[in-house]
C-alpha cells in the first residue's frame, strides 16, 4: 500500500478504507463540540431536519464564548443549548466550566488517532495530542451530530521539520508565529500541517502549535505524538507517518534562529522581531484564550509579573483557560502574585478574544494579547490595534506600559 501522512492515516481509519490526499470520503465521527454562539443555528438545522443526535454521549455542548452572558438574547441563547443538551443527554460544560478546547482535552475526550470536529475554527487544537481536529459550520455540525459521520475531502500535508532547540526567553508561540509569517495565511488552505517536534514541548506547548495552524489556512494541524503526549496518553503504534509519505511541502524551522516574535496589526502572518517594536504605548494586555490560558502560560506571566506592578496607565486582564486552570493556579500561589501585581481576573473562558465582553477595545487603544488573531475590529473598536505575543512578553508589557521584552525590565526595574 501507498505511504500515507498522519491525516491519511487517521481518515483511513475512521472511513473504513485506505485514502490518500484528494480523495471524497465519509467518516465515521468520535466527538462533535458545539459552543454557545453557534448553537442556536445548529439546533435550527436540527429541528428543521426533524432529527436528534445519533450519539449523544459524544456530542457536547460548551458555554464558553461569552460566559457569563452579557445580555439578555444571548442568556436566551445559553439556555436554549443547555436545555437542549439536558433533554437529549448530550455532555454539558456550563458557564465557568472554560474554553471548549481545552476542556474536551482535560476531560479525555479527545485521544490520539480520534476524530473530533467542533463548531469553531481553532478546533485544530485537538492535533496536540495527535488527533484530527478541525472546525465546521453550523449546518456540517449539525449533520454530523444527526448522522454520527461526515464527509471530508483527505487534505494534502505540509511537513514541518524541527532544527535545534529554544533559546531562553523564546517558547512554542513564538515559533508557531514564525511558522504563520512563513507560511502566510493562506499558505497551507485546506492542507494538514504535520508538525514533527520530537520529544519536545509540554501538552499545552503542543496545543499552541496546533490552535495556530489555522491561521495558515490549515485543515488540521498535527503535531506527532512524542514527549508528555507519548508518555501521558495510550498512542495507538500506527500513528506515525510512513516513511515515503508524499507531502505538498516542507517547511525546516531552526529553533536556535528564533527569538521572540510578535503579529502586528491587522493580520497573524504579519510577524516581527518584538525586539524592533519596544516603544509602542499599551492600553491593555490580555492573558488568556485557547492559545495561551494554559497554567503553564499563567505560570510564565508570574514569573515575569513577580515583585514587580503593572503599569498605571495599562490595564492585564488575566482570564484562565479553564476552571482547573484557575483552581491550580489558587493552589500553587500564581494567582496571588498576578493580582498582586495588579492584574484584573476574569471568569474562565474566551473573554475578550472575539470582542463581545470583558475588555473590549476603545478607538485608538493598543493591546498586547496572547490570543490567536488580530484582525481589525476582532476585539472591539476598528480602529484599535491588535498585537500577538507570548505570555511572558504580554507580562513585560504590561508593566511597561508599552511594548518590551522580559529583560528590558531588569534595567528599569530590577
Amino acid at each position: 500500500m501507498r505511504p500515507q501522512t498522519l491525516a491519511e492515516k487517521i481518515l483511513s481509519r475512521h472511513a473504513g478504507r485506505p485514502v490518500w490526499a484528494g480523495e471524497l470520503c465519509v467518516v465515521e465521527v468520535d466527538h462533535v463540540m458545539v459552543v454557545d454562539s453557534i448553537a442556536p443555528s445548529v439546533l435550527e438545522v436540527l429541528q428543521d431536519l426533524r432529527a436528534e443526535p445519533r450519539y449523544p454521549d459524544r456530542v457536547s455542548f460548551v458555554i464558553d464564548h461569552a460566559a457569563p452572558a452579557v445580555n439578555e438574547s444571548v442568556a436566551a441563547a445559553q439556555r436554549q443549548a443547555r436545555t437542549y443538551a439536558r433533554e437529549h443527554g448530550c455532555l454539558l460544560f456550563e458557564v465557568g466550566r472554560g474554553i471548549c478546547h481545552q476542556v474536551l482535552i482535560e476531560e479525555g475526550i479527545v485521544q490520539p488517532g480520534k476524530l473530533i470536529l467542533g463548531s469553531d475554527s481553532h478546533s485544530t487544537t485537538y492535533g496536540a495530542v495527535g488527533a484530527f481536529g478541525t472546525g465546521m459550520g453550523a449546518t456540517d455540525i449539525a449533520l454530523a451530530a444527526a448522522a454520527g459521520r461526515t464527509w471530508l475531502k483527505v487534505p494534502a500535508s505540509l511537513k514541518v521539520v524541527l532544527r535545534g532547540e529554544l533559546g531562553p526567553g523564546v517558547g512554542a508561540k513564538d515559533l508557531a508565529l514564525e511558522m504563520i509569517g512563513r507560511l502566510g495565511a493562506d499558505g497551507a488552505t485546506y492542507m494538514s500541517i504535520e508538525i514533527d517536534a520530537g520529544d519536545r514541548f509540554s501538552r499545552g506547548e503542543r496545543m499552541t502549535l496546533a490552535n495556530l495552524c489555522v491561521e495558515a489556512g490549515a485543515k488540521a494541524g498535527l503535531v506527532l505524538p512524542g514527549g508528555e503526549v507519548a508518555r501521558d496518553y495510550a498512542v495507538p503504534e500506527w500513528l506515525r507517518p510512513d516513511p515515503g509519505a508524499q507531502y505538498r511541502a516542507t517547511l525546516e524551522i531552526d529553533l536556535a534562529e528564533l527569538s521572540p516574535r510578535m503579529s502586528v496589526p491587522h493580520q497573524v502572518d504579519q510577524v516581527r522581531e518584538v525586539a524592533g517594536l519596544r516603544g509602542r504605548k499599551v492600553d491593555q494586555v490580555f492573558l488568556g484564550s485557547c492559545t495561551n490560558g494554559r497554567l503553564e502560560d499563567l505560570h510564565a506571566a508570574a514569573q515575569v509579573l513577580r515583585g514587580r506592578r503593572v503599569n498605571p496607565g495599562t490595564r492585564l486582564l488575566v482570564i484562565p483557560a479553564s476552571s482547573l486552570v484557575l483552581e491550580a493556579a489558587a493552589e500553587d500561589g500564581t494567582l496571588l502574585t498576578l493580582l498582586q501585581a495588579g492584574a484584573v481576573l476574569g471568569t474562565p473562558g474566551c473573554g475578550p478574544c472575539m470582542g463581545r465582553h470583558q475588555g473590549v477595545l476603545a478607538p485608538g487603544e493598543v493591546c498586547v494579547s496572547t490570543s490567536n488573531r488580530n484582525f481589525l475590529g476582532r476585539m472591539g473598536s476598528a480602529e484599535a490595534e491588535i498585537y500577538l505575543a507570548s505570555p511572558a512578553v504580554a507580562a513585560a508589557c504590561a508593566v511597561a506600559g508599552q511594548i518590551a521584552l522580559p529583560e528590558d525590565l531588569e534595567a528599569v526595574h530590577g
